[in-house]
């Protein structure tokens, strides 16, 4: 089995030649830095990987043998919401960022702007109320890593505590202001829940 030991980050420069083979893992497998698979071109590997950073399309693990794996986006369920540009986008984004919901983020090349999450059929209500055209397909998954990932690799690990205790104080502020947002608590309470 090939042991996949180090992330290679963008400082090291590999050219497309140096990479052995691909690896393709939904979302819900990247996110793992210990994990058994099997390469596309069908090599066992195991990932021995430093926790927190979650791996994204294109990332390149590097074995303590020396060859070099480039990671891949697995086609899996997804919910894309398209949706205006500008203020209907920042206000769809705002309001799923509020559910506390990993989200991904992007554009066609026809100039189309999309919002793609895991099928959740609340937040699929939600979109459409907010004026967005939903499709359900398969697609990559590939979340945004948040503003506060490229801050070091342990940050994101770190950054769950602060986003969950922001969620604490986050509730607090909501019990005071209750009358205006009556569902807003529900909204944390069912991200606790995760």
């Amino acid at each position: 089995m090939l042991e996949l030991t180090t992330r290679v980050d963008d400082d090291h420069k590999v050219d497309e030649s140096e990479i052995q083979d691909t690896l393709t893992l939904p979302y819900e497998l990247r996110i793992r830095g210990r994990l058994k698979a099997t390469t596309d071109n069908g090599r066992e590997v195991g990932l021995f990987l430093d926790r927190g950073p979650v791996m994204r399309h294109g990332d390149l693990l590097k074995a303590s043998s020396g060859e070099i794996i480039q990671v891949c986006a697995a086609d899996e369920p997804v919910t894309t919401a398209y949706i205006e540009n500008g203020l209907p986008l920042g206000r769809l984004c705002y309001h799923l960022g509020n559910r506390h919901v990993t989200l991904a983020l992007g554009s066609d090349a026809d100039g189309r702007y999309w919002v793609r999450f895991p099928p959740d059929y609340v937040l699929e209500e939600l979109a459409e109320l907010l004026g967005a055209t939903l499709i359900h397909h398969e697609a990559p998954f590939d979340p945004e890593s948040g503003a506060y990932a490229q801050a070091g690799r342990e940050h994101s690990h770190d950054h769950n505590h602060e986003h969950h205790s922001h969620g604490h104080s986050h509730d607090s502020h909501s019990h005071s202001h209750n009358n205006l947002t009556e569902g807003h608590s529900d909204n944390d309470g069912h991200h606790h829940a995760h």
